[in-house]
């Protein structure tokens, strides 16, 4: 809320209100007349997102689109945006969307459920020379080539159907040295929502557009959770900064020791802000 710079008044954007929690701070910290456009892709997000801001009532504009479409939906220039990439704790606790790896679901992974080609659909299709550069694109996992071929075998006895039955999979093909602490499944898994999302598609030129859009001195502020994401906010904001832009982290903005121990799932947040020239 400080790097946006919140204040009474003006035009704010949350790009992925998710459950609400940004986009409820930011309306009370404009308060009384500012007012917020909050989008997301999935249609369940913003039906928690609606009960959590009806108290602020018409100051609060919901959308259901992906926030690479903001360009069209804004009708002012912004004082302030939030981008908060990547899956949500309400997508990951719910079993039934299919992104965690520890509680069966089916294979979805879809952020909007409306269409599109879900998990399964990748995992059961693609042929494993694709499946293993997905893995090791977006993954960044040296052992892909592994992993997918022993997707290929299983799915050749029966079609892969379910998160666990995954998991256990990809756990039995990607080796881990004594003392890893992440699951061994959780890099594939990222790879896959990654690739069923399109989640790295164009963001540096979304970036770039959404910065434009920013009134005179109007802040925009990304948080991204892997290094991929990281790399695609800080190249857009050090080109930004050559062309009428300050930035406002030189480095980005880690949580500390004992924000992690609150929420143990910050602890891969990288905070990246920049601002628009006055005029």
């Amino acid at each position: 809320m400080e790097l946006l710079g919140v204040r009474p008044g003006g035009f704010w954007v949350d790009g992925t209100v998710g459950a609400g929690g940004h986009a409820a701070e930011m309306l009370r910290r404009s308060a009384p007349d500012g007012r917020l456009l909050g989008c997301d892709r999935d249609g369940e997000a913003l039906r928690v997102a609606a009960e959590t801001l009806a108290p602020f009532g018409p100051r609060a504009r919901l959308v259901q689109a992906d926030y690479r479409e903001l360009p069209d939906l804004l009708d002012a220039a912004p004082n302030g945006m939030l981008l908060d990439l990547g899956v949500s704790s309400m997508q990951l606790d719910r079993p039934e969307r299919g992104f965690g790896l520890k509680t069966d679901g089916p294979l979805d992974m879809r952020m909007d459920q409306r269409g599109g080609m879900t998990a399964a659909d990748v995992v059961n299709r693609l042929p494993e020379g694709e499946l293993a550069d997905i893995i090791y694109r977006y993954g960044e996992e040296r052992a892909s080539r592994r992993i997918a071929r022993r997707i290929v075998e299983a799915r050749r006895r029966a079609p892969l159907r379910t998160t666990v039955e995954l998991a256990e999979i990809v756990r039995s093909a990607a080796r881990r040295p004594r003392g890893w602490k992440l699951d061994p499944a959780t890099l594939t898994f990222q790879a896959l929502r990654i690739h069923v999302n399109r989640e790295l598609e164009g963001l540096g030129e979304t970036f770039a557009s959404l910065a434009q859009r920013l009134a005179p001195g109007g802040r925009l502020a990304v948080i991204a959770f892997h290094s991929l994401e990281d790399r695609e906010v800080k190249h857009a904001f050090r080109s930004l900064s050559a062309t009428g832009f300050r930035l406002l982290t030189r480095k980005p903005l880690r949580p500390g020791e004992d924000e992690v121990r609150r929420n143990p799932r910050a602890r891969s947040a990288r905070l990246r802000a920049i601002e628009r020239e006055a005029a």
